[in-house]
């Protein structure tokens, strides 16, 4: 696997390559520091041995030296806010919530079973049949099928993917916009969910779990958009009805909508 460190746009696994953005170029915070290491051990652990590149000669010397003295940052403490990507109304990641979205065809599946399953669990097939299929644009290997996969609670990322999945293709401007429909996310607090047994760092997501998330022992709190309520009310456990939130879209795009959900998450 190729790391390259530089000033993109954001932070992505593509085609093979981590291209890692630093909020503040030609510097190197000590969670970013953390999150390199994270992210090579996990791909060592997979039998993916890493090789680290940057334009900048200091910056890549400066990297590969605090790599080297993992003690130091291996445990370095989350920012209240990350600005390696700003494509949203706060600009930047607010750290306190993560959340996994879904369309809201799945979203019944998750309620009625009261759980979120890895792909390989929701869909019963192996890994690498996933890996092959058409919609892993990313070429992300087969064991990236075996989580959860979660983001930072305000990004709109989860709900931009569940309008390309729709579309089947990459949505454009008025996909977000005019055409945008949401997902359903599912809250959790960070503090906690990193306390299940199964949560794993990997350097690219705030987290993932393997295998499953039983909602009832984690989940904060579950937005869904008013107009699916008829849709999805009867699916709802007793057990998780007042963690439920309907929220009505009256936004003018995808990250008016992000913002909105976010603030009435706070709130609560």
């Amino acid at each position: 696997m190729l790391i390259k460190v530089g000033n993109f746009e954001f932070t992505e696994v593509w085609d093979g390559v981590f291209y890692k953005k630093l909020s503040d170029y030609p510097r190197i915070s000590d969670w970013e520091i953390r999150n390199l290491i994270e992210f090579i051990e996990y791909e060592e652990q997979h039998g993916r041995l890493c090789e680290i590149e940057c334009e900048n000669s200091a910056l890549l010397k400066d990297v590969k030296e605090k790599i080297a003295d993992r003690k130091k940052y291996v445990n370095a403490a989350k920012p209240q806010m990350i600005t390696e990507c700003t494509a949203c109304l706060r600009k930047g990641c607010i750290t306190e919530f993560v959340c996994h979205t879904s369309s809201a065809e799945n979203a019944k599946k998750i309620l009625n079973c009261g759980k979120l399953l890895s792909a390989v669990n929701a869909r019963k097939q192996s890994a690498e049949r996933l890996a092959e299929e058409k919609r892993n644009a990313a070429n992300d290997p087969p064991d990236y099928f075996e989580y959860v996969m979660l983001g930072w609670g305000n990004c709109q990322a989860g709900d931009r993917l569940v309008t390309e999945r729709k579309l089947g293709r990459f949505p454009d401007e008025h996909d977000l916009s005019e055409r945008f429909t949401p997902g359903v996310r599912f809250y959790f607090k960070y503090t906690e969910l990193v306390k299940h047994p199964d949560a794993v760092f990997d350097g690219v997501l705030p987290m993932k779990v393997k295998n499953e998330i039983v909602l009832r022992d984690w989940v904060y709190a579950i937005v869904i958009p008013t107009e699916e309520r008829e849709n999805l009310e009867r699916a709802i456990p007793a057990d998780l009805r007042d963690r439920v939130v309907y929220l009505e879209n009256d936004c003018k795009d995808i990250w008016e909508w992000s913002e909105k959900v976010y603030n009435t998450i706070e709130k609560l």
